[in-house]
């Protein structure tokens, strides 16, 4: 893709926003009032690549991340060399209510995606926003990392269905629990040989880090690949993490943490949650933060923090965790 065009070059480029549904895919052309629709499958999205490729000059591509729906159509379009952008739906619901789309069907929401990558196109953050196509190893790391999640949610609530459950009932609720501890033990054996075979070096650098263990090292290696290519608040930003300012005039807000990807948000708790407890260096961190009067919650996402920027230091220096490790 060319994103290097001259002042008058970006006066032709056109660009293009898909509102993403379960069954079909909305197409917008900033400037053009009619949409066409695509059916979300295999054939509606080689033909929406075609479509797309007789566009001249296409600056961007936005679409929405809506729990994977999106996620075929976004890699066909970005193996097709194409310009695609994905976005959090937070990101483009407020940027709908500020250009005044107060309506929502899929065709205002197509058309305000198109309005969106023309704005996302004249940032300074367009270089960083352009999707870039996961190797393949990536690809499967980031599958099983995703059904073990789902198999982890499963188990967690069905423990609460046995209180007050019939004996057969109870039964059947004790049998589906073992079968998805066999089903997550065989995807940690698959995940862990992968691991060793295809991220060795990155696995060994997260090694020795009490609280990340094979779990939390295969999530951010699969949906966190940026880790030790960005700066520290760049990479808190794309985990969620980052607190983020509220403040207008005089008055100065609490600061809050939202967006980012949620797989990672998750690894990061639970992996700080081990942390603060076996981490001499995080732990010490936490305490400081109670002492100081900070809340056990905000105490532990400042925890979060730390912990990503010594393993986005790490990542980035090639230089294997020690207790003695600083990270800028």
């Amino acid at each position: 893709m060319n994103t290097n065009l001259s002042p008058s070059d970006e006066t032709r480029l056109n660009f293009v926003g898909i509102d993403v549904g379960k069954e079909t895919l909305e197409f917008a052309l900033k400037g053009v009032h009619a949409t066409q629709t695509f059916r979300n499958d295999l054939k509606g999205i080689k033909a929406l690549v075609k479509h797309l490729k007789a566009i001249p000059n296409l600056g961007a591509i936005v679409m929405e991340a809506t729990g994977r729906l999106e996620h075929e159509a976004a890699i066909a379009l970005c193996a097709a060399g194409l310009p695609v952008m994905v976005i959090h739906p937070r990101q483009a619901r407020r940027f709908g209510e500020a250009a005044g789309y107060l309506s929502k069907t899929d065709a205002i929401d197509a058309r305000c995606l198109a309005d969106q990558a023309h704005y996302l196109y004249h940032t300074d953050k367009r270089e960083r926003l352009f999707m870039r196509l996961p190797t393949e190893e990536q690809e499967t790391l980031l599958a099983w990392v995703t059904r073990r999640a789902q198999l982890v949610e499963i188990k967690v609530a069905e423990p609460h269905r046995l209180a007050g459950a019939p004996k057969r009932v109870r039964r059947s609720i004790e049998s589906v629990i073992k079968l998805l501890n066999r089903q997550i033990g065989e995807i940690d054996e698959d995940i862990d040989p992968h691991l060793k075979q295809h991220f060795a070096e990155q696995k060994k650098r997260l090694e020795g880090i009490q609280g990340v263990g094979v779990g939390t090292q295969a999530t951010l290696l699969a949906a966190l690949p940026e880790l030790g290519m960005l700066n520290r608040r760049e990479i808190a930003k794309r985990a969620g993490v980052a607190p983020l300012n509220h403040d207008s005039g005089k008055m100065r807000g609490k600061r809050s943490t939202w967006g980012g990807r949620a797989p990672v948000r998750r690894a990061l708790y639970m992996a700080t949650l081990s942390a603060v407890r076996y981490n001499s260096a995080l732990k010490a961190f936490y305490l400081r933060l109670l002492d100081k009067g900070k809340a056990k919650k905000l105490a532990l996402v400042a925890c979060m923090h730390k912990l990503l920027s010594i393993l986005n230091a790490i990542c980035k220096s090639g230089q294997a965790w020690q207790e003695n490790f600083s990270h800028p």
